[in-house]
């Protein structure tokens, strides 16, 4: 490389020769990465190992440099190692001395196109997932409570409560509804919570049934008057939470529900639905049933059962 010199005089010349090989740390710091990095390329075949120095340290030359800043950029990239191997062995084995020459339209383009798109979907999938995140993230800091972590078809329904007029109770059996029914299943049971919120003596009594429920614990036998008792209660405050319902008009709102639903997720020309339409990942509230713990009594599963009979006899009944 020449510099600028007095009038007259002879050109200088820099006397710097660059080195034919250089130690791990040298490449590392060129190519933008780690001699861990590099150490670990060695081990699973991605880039071959170089001979070594008198002083048995690793030398790398020109070719070495140029397949680690390939190795680099296509990480970068997002390309996973094992399929940057891949595609260093399809350009091996079509001839070629490098990736570009691959990407330039040589036999092993086709390799690479493939990996390519496999990328390009996964990279759209992630896209998808951090849209998903951010509105739940936004919605929690709109909802200011956990609230905004259920499906935004769950919270809108609960939008029009009063602040602070759900029960943390109450978030946790829509989570769990959700869970097992989707979104759809969550909202219409939510109409319940709105209910309780909108009338107080509903809530006050709701808490009297859980309460004498809760206190049918172990100490209880099953055939206990008790069990019996409450069970009469539970199905009595059913009744009247559903005239709640009914004569607020929330029930007709859950009747829109299902409509909006249909309208955001129609189902396919060839599905042959019977019966609700679950969503993909829910389960069935039997397959439910074994997976989540109640740590209910005897007592207390025989006071449930007994409601459940009361509520199918009472229809039951012109």
């Amino acid at each position: 490389m020449s510099r600028p010199t007095e009038e007259g005089s002879l050109p200088m010349y820099s006397t710097f020769i660059p080195p034919r090989q250089v130690k791990i740390g040298d490449a590392a710091a060129f190519v933008g990465t780690t001699p861990r990095a590099i150490r670990h390329y060695h081990e699973i075949g991605l880039l071959p190992e170089p001979e070594r120095g008198g002083d048995d340290r690793r030398r790398y030359g020109y070719e070495d440099m140029i397949r680690l800043l390939w190795i680099r950029r296509m990480a970068d990239a997002g390309i996973a190692l094992d399929d940057i191997r891949d595609a260093f062995a399809d350009t091996a084995s079509a001839g070629a001395s490098s990736v570009a020459d691959a990407s330039a339209g040589t036999d092993g383009d086709h390799g690479i196109a493939g990996i390519l798109e496999r990328l390009e979907e996964t990279l759209v999938a992630q896209e998808a997932e951090l849209r998903r995140q951010r509105t739940a993230v936004q919605r929690m800091r709109t909802e200011g409570s956990r609230m905004g972590l259920l499906s935004d078809f769950v919270t809108s329904r609960l939008k029009s409560l009063p602040e602070g007029s759900l029960r943390q109770a109450d978030l946790d059996n829509m989570l769990v509804i959700e869970r097992i029914f989707g979104p759809l299943g969550a909202a219409v049971n939510a109409t319940r919570y709105i209910a309780l919120a909108t009338h107080p003596e509903l809530r006050e009594e709701s808490d009297r049934v859980d309460a004498a429920e809760e206190a049918l614990d172990d100490t209880v036998a099953v055939d206990d008057p008790r069990v019996a008792q409450v069970a009469a209660q539970r199905h009595a405050f059913e009744k009247a939470l559903e005239a709640v319902i009914e004569d607020s008009g929330l029930a007709q709102e859950d009747d829109a529900l299902f409509d909006a639903w249909d309208a955001l997720h129609p189902p396919a020309p060839d599905e042959d639905e019977v019966g609700p339409r679950r969503e993909p990942g829910s389960m069935s509230a039997f397959e439910a049933t074994g997976k989540m713990p109640y740590d209910f009594s005897p007592a207390r599963l025989r006071c449930i059962q007994l409601a459940g009979e009361l509520a199918e006899a009472s229809v039951e009944v012109p």
